[in-house]
């Protein structure tokens, strides 16, 4: 019992920590899925049209290791996406084992029409923070790239 008290003790900083970081993400990531909900998509839906959008035509196999999604998840979106028309996928020249995947017409309408919305929606909810604040949350969170 000792031992455990002295363990809380010497990491309450690092716990306190985690429970900061943790309510944060949790409070702000509703209003990452406001605009895609209004427009009828899941945030998975918006983030897969979103990074074809900004990045281009990439292989399946980068854009979940981009997304951080699992690929099981990752297939049932995706063929989803298809059959609604807003991404297509053809065979890689380069690796005819691989799929691209790449904005069809209707899903670049899609995402140019959500967009505007939700950038001006993460702007408003960002505001609390200076512009130097956000630098620096920023920073301190690309550490956590090296975990």
């Amino acid at each position: 019992m000792k031992k455990i008290q002295k363990q809380l003790n010497d990491h309450r900083l690092d716990l306190k920590t985690a429970i900061v970081l943790n309510k944060a993400i949790r409070s702000f990531r509703p209003y990452e899925a406001i605009a895609p909900k209004q427009f009828g998509l899941t945030l998975s839906q918006f983030s897969v049209l979103e990074t074809l959008y900004t990045k281009g035509e990439m292989r399946v196999q980068d854009l979940i290791n981009t997304m951080l999604s699992t690929s099981g998840n990752m297939t049932v979106i995706l063929r989803n996406m298809e059959s609604s028309g807003w991404i297509q996928r053809t065979i890689s020249p380069q690796d005819r084992r691989s799929f691209l995947l790449s904005l069809t017409d209707e899903g670049t309408k899609k995402i140019e029409a959500i967009l505007p919305h939700h950038i001006h929606i993460i702007s408003e909810t960002l505001s609390i923070l200076s512009k130097e604040d956000k630098q620096e949350l920023i920073r301190i969170l690309k550490q956590f790239k090296n975990l």
